[in-house]
């Protein structure tokens, strides 16, 4: 390893660029509400929804613009939380691994912008919108960067096995979704949610930590690959009765599920999420215990349709995975809001 630079300590950062009083209180009262529906204390449907990654500060900005707007017309049904996504996890390593690697994504990587950037990001959206918005734990040593302004974190396909995670995740005091792994191992979700949903000691950037448990750690059903590759939804209505058994075989708090409308269960086909989510809705419609289960979806969702390589410079259309556009995105929430 060639060490280049010392970064900044998280409390620097914070001093740094900090986050006033009244958007502190703005937060405290998005995860009050997002609080309420994972507690069974508000049916509203919770949608997490927005670009596959935050690759750039002006076009994420307007999408959670128009997404502001949009949710005052739904919000007696539907309650959003933006996704500003600024780790992107890479498969083989290769390709662009979000605004934290580079805040621009045609130039060399730069953690110390990137941190700067994503910090700054993230205020502005609460600032500008009153949006806290959610991001992928990839890092769990990175997340204390930004664990003032988040809502909602998600613990990746890739990372849920990992005990780093699961840990980290018992100490949040906000919901954490715990995604199935790739293989489809549902009992390897489950452990990670056990495991963050009580307390634990252990080491954490250089700190010996207690934590007491985090009740909100609940499952993300995204979909699986099998042996030879085929994608294997797991959003169906049986699907979900399979996960209702587990969480009462485990004895669980606050047993809940977020399905994830695109990566396998889609097959990555981006168009396919409007039917898919209205299918979780008509499962939840047709049996109780469903309906009690499912908190909400999550949608990749930009300005564009579809994606586009880094370089392609087309303003508002994904660089990794491919998103519905705007005005099919707008279509599908007013249309969730009805069926809701």
């Amino acid at each position: 390893m060639e060490f280049k630079r010392r970064l900044p300590a998280t409390t620097e950062v914070k001093a740094m660029y900090p986050l006033s009083e009244d958007l502190a209180e703005k937060k405290a009262f998005n995860d009050e509400e997002i609080k309420r529906i994972f507690m069974g204390a508000d049916d509203r449907l919770l949608l997490v929804i927005g670009p596959c990654s935050a690759d750039r500060e002006d076009s994420v900005l307007e999408y959670l613009s128009r997404l502001k707007n949009l949710s005052e017309r739904v919000k007696e049904k539907i309650l959003i939380v933006p996704r500003i996504y600024t780790n992107k996890p890479r498969t083989t390593g290769e390709g662009y691994k979000g605004m934290l690697h580079q805040p621009d994504p045609n130039q060399r990587p730069d953690m110390l912008r990137g941190i700067i950037a994503i910090r700054k990001l993230h205020i502005r959206a609460i600032e500008k919108t009153g949006f806290s918005c959610a991001d992928e734990m990839l890092y769990p040593e990175n997340h204390n960067y930004l664990d003032d302004v988040l809502s909602y974190v998600a613990v990746g396909a890739r990372s849920v096995e990992d005990q780093q995670h699961r840990l980290t995740a018992s100490g949040l005091n906000i919901p954490v979704g715990m995604k199935n792994p790739t293989s489809g191992d549902i009992n390897v979700m489950m452990n990670s949610i056990f495991a963050a949903q009580h307390p634990h000691t252990f080491v954490y950037t250089g700190w010996e930590v207690h934590t007491h448990g985090n009740s909100l750690a609940h499952a993300i059903l995204r979909g699986s690959v099998d042996k030879y590759g085929k994608n294997i939804p797991n959003y169906h209505y049986e699907d979900l009765m399979l996960l209702k058994e587990a969480y009462e075989k485990g004895g669980f708090s606050n047993p809940a599920v977020i399905v994830d409308t695109n990566h396998n269960n889609s097959g990555k086909q981006f168009d396919e999420q409007p039917r898919i989510a209205k299918e979780v809705l008509h499962s939840a419609r047709h049996s109780e215990d469903i309906n009690k289960l499912v908190k909400g979806l999550m949608i990749e969702s930009y300005l564009v349709d579809g994606c586009q390589k880094p370089d392609g410079g087309e303003y508002g259309k994904s660089i990794t995975d491919p998103c519905l556009g705007w005005e099919k995105t707008e279509r599908l929430v007013l249309e969730l809001a009805e069926l809701r």
